[in-house]
């Protein structure tokens, strides 16, 4: 006869606390879903400039169907986004919620982060599949990821990239007013650079990137801005090779994704001038997880790298990066391509990206 054997002793308060935190988890996947749809409808806009109103009044400012937007708010009530008078059966965003919830909030709308949850659970199945036999899930599968991307890099960057980020640059703007060759690789829709374009007619645009349909976009955002000094260029982030023609290069986001990132940063080294500059956005974090867990949108970082950005590197035989390559890394990465006077700086209106700045000898 067998005897069983125990297994560790279990401390209640720790079975307790943890219970407590698998309850806040189950609660904010299922109202982050809630505050996806109060994005995409405008509920949040609509409530911020309404004083305490019933669902119907509601539903009516903003369009909607009542039946909907009661148990919406339903939602939201118990999960103390909305206030609730039961008496008057009247419904208020209070203001200081409203500061992070709408789109007059600029980069504070949280709102905008809430929407990965529903998109990336549309490629669960496919990620697991990759979880088990390896592999990735391919760009194709994510038909809406760079639309989501171009918001919220848009409502982080809009506001701030004349006036906060280009003066980061060794000499500032002065070599963009003056006139000089500019490219963004990994440009998507263009929206940075027809902003850069639009703001110094003197300096000449060119954007790549490997969607065609976004550059289509930037291409008729160009025209009706009346903009004759940017192109548009279908080409490989890793497979830029363009000769020694460009005074600045930027990259917002795009190099954790590459399936080969050395290859893309070795492209942008080739494509500049000598004394050139290379503007680096990426993901504010530490190469090392123990250095990032106070960070507060840490799981969602490290989520969003499993669901995206590692798993569609991993899809075309890359290196998997990861959203959370880190700062280590990427000045370990910029120095082997060959970069020089590398500094990382930030920007008080973009908290979630680190600003690296670096030349070409």
């Amino acid at each position: 006869m067998t005897t069983a054997t125990a297994g560790p002793e279990r401390d209640r308060e720790k079975s307790r606390v943890f219970l407590e935190n698998m309850t806040n988890i189950m609660n904010g996947g299922a109202l982050s879903l809630m505050m996806s749809i109060g994005h995409k409808t405008g509920l949040f806009d609509t409530m911020s400039t309404m004083a305490a109103a019933t669902p119907a009044d509601i539903a009516t400012a903003a369009g909607l169907q009542e039946r909907y937007v009661r148990e919406w708010l339903a939602a939201l009530t118990a999960g103390a986004v909305v206030e609730h008078d039961a008496d008057m059966g009247t419904y208020v965003l209070p203001p200081e919620h409203a500061g992070l919830l709408t789109r007059a909030a600029g980069p504070l709308n949280l709102t905008t982060y809430c929407q990965y949850v529903s998109l990336l659970g549309q490629v669960e199945d496919d990620v697991i599949e990759a979880f088990r036999n390896g592999g990735g899930v391919p760009y194709d599968r994510y038909p809406q990821f760079q639309t989501l991307m171009a918001e919220s890099s848009w409502q982080r960057l809009g506001d701030s990239l004349i006036d906060h980020v280009l003066p980061l640059l060794p000499e500032g703007d002065a070599p963009l007013v003056a006139g000089i060759d500019v490219a963004d690789v990994g440009c998507g829709s263009g929206r940075a650079l027809n902003l850069m374009a639009a703001t110094y007619p003197n300096s000449r645009f060119v954007g790549f990137d490997i969607a065609e349909a976004a550059l289509e976009r930037g291409r008729a955002d160009a025209a009706a801005a009346g903009s004759t000094n940017i192109t548009f260029v279908a080409r490989d982030a890793a497979a830029l090779d363009e000769p020694p023609s460009f005074d600045l290069i930027t990259s917002f986001d795009a190099v954790h994704d590459q399936a080969h990132p050395d290859r893309m940063l070795a492209g942008v080294f080739a494509a500049l001038r000598p004394g050139g500059s290379y503007l680096c956005v990426e993901p504010k974090a530490s190469s090392h997880l123990h250095e990032n867990l106070e960070m507060p949108m840490a799981p969602l970082m490290y989520t969003i790298s499993t669901m995206h950005c590692m798993t569609v590197s991993l899809a075309y035989g890359g290196e998997g990066l990861g959203t959370a390559w880190g700062e280590q890394l990427a000045i370990e990465k910029l120095t082997k391509a060959g970069f020089v006077d590398i500094t990382v700086a930030g920007n008080k209106h973009d908290r979630s990206n680190h600003y690296l700045i670096c030349r070409k000898p």
